[in-house]
């Protein structure tokens, strides 16, 4: 009996050393390296051509290493509450990083008839967070109802980004993944017309490619089973071993500002939603792969 409690104690310590070193390894980790390495991988570059590529592609690597001034990243989602309930992390990294961070929300929420109450609260979220008003596009129209049950026309959606992009010059896109970590389809409608957009070259992913002088990369939130979703910080060492493209991380400080952000969606505070706050690994991580233009031949119809 007493053996069994210490190898359990012992393990139990042993996982929250693992975790303080984890922390530590990813907070110390410049996400810039990790973004030029990104681009420099998809274009193929050797390490030799290293500065150039830095240069060409990713010109916010030719300052201090702690700053990604020269990203213009542009955030994707389906409804007021999204970019807190998924994306705070990246969120607020981008931002310590002082990159751009525009928001592109494609509905007002309007489900239970509350869009112009959620569209504030949405706007209040954004101010906890640190995105400007001036950078937060919210779109209600016909066409992409907060339905779970509708279809929504990828063709409307593309056009939408499309613009936004091009209004913003936008070098880097951040959205949900094919299976949209809830499973929500008008989260997976968002993914399946970036992947449209990139597999057709419309958003390039090269660089020197007018008007993006310097690509655009596109990046899918990664989708986890739901026991990692809900392991909350104890799923670090899990997400440390799988692979990813880009991952960000915050601490304690960060997540308290990513929950006063949820805070403001005062409508959407049912209980269930604050055993997420406290219980989901998307309030502290987010881990991202890169949409590509492999699949030429990926058609919508």
């Amino acid at each position: 009996m007493l053996f069994s409690i210490l190898v359990s104690c012992s393990f139990v310590c042993f996982y929250f050393i693992l975790l303080k070193i984890i922390y530590y390894r990813h907070s110390r980790t410049s996400w810039n390296k990790h973004l030029f390495e990104l681009y420099r991988r998809k274009a193929g570059r050797s390490r030799t051509c290293e500065n150039t590529a830095r240069n060409e592609m990713c010109p916010w690597q030719s300052g201090h290493n702690n700053s990604l001034n020269e990203i213009r990243a542009l955030l994707v989602t389906a409804h007021p509450d999204d970019e807190c309930m998924f994306f705070a992390p990246t969120i607020l990294r981008l931002l310590q990083l002082n990159a751009s961070v525009n928001l592109l929300c494609l509905s007002s929420g309007n489900y239970y008839n509350q869009g112009v109450h959620r569209q504030r609260e949405l706007r209040d979220s954004c101010a906890v967070l640190g995105i400007p008003a001036s950078q937060v596009t919210i779109i209600d129209c016909k066409e992409l109802p907060d339905d779970p049950k509708k279809e929504w026309n990828i063709h409307v959606i593309s056009s939408l980004i499309l613009k936004q992009v091009k209004a913003s010059s936008i070098n880097l896109v951040l959205t949900f993944d094919g299976r949209g970590v809830s499973g929500h389809a008008n989260h997976i409608a968002i993914y399946r017309s970036l992947r449209y957009l990139a597999s057709t070259g419309e958003i390039p992913d090269g660089a020197g490619v007018s008007p993006y002088p310097t690509g655009c990369c596109v990046l899918s939130l990664q989708t986890v089973n739901v026991i990692r979703k809900y392991l909350s910080v104890l799923e670090l060492p899990i997400t440390w071993l799988c692979r990813s493209d880009v991952s960000f991380l915050i601490g304690s400080e960060e997540y308290k500002q990513a929950k006063r952000a949820m805070f403001c969606h005062r409508s959407q505070l049912l209980w269930f939603r604050h055993l997420y706050l406290l219980l989901s690994r998307y309030m502290f991580t987010n881990t991202f792969q890169v949409i590509s233009q492999e699949e030429k031949d990926w058609k919508i119809y």
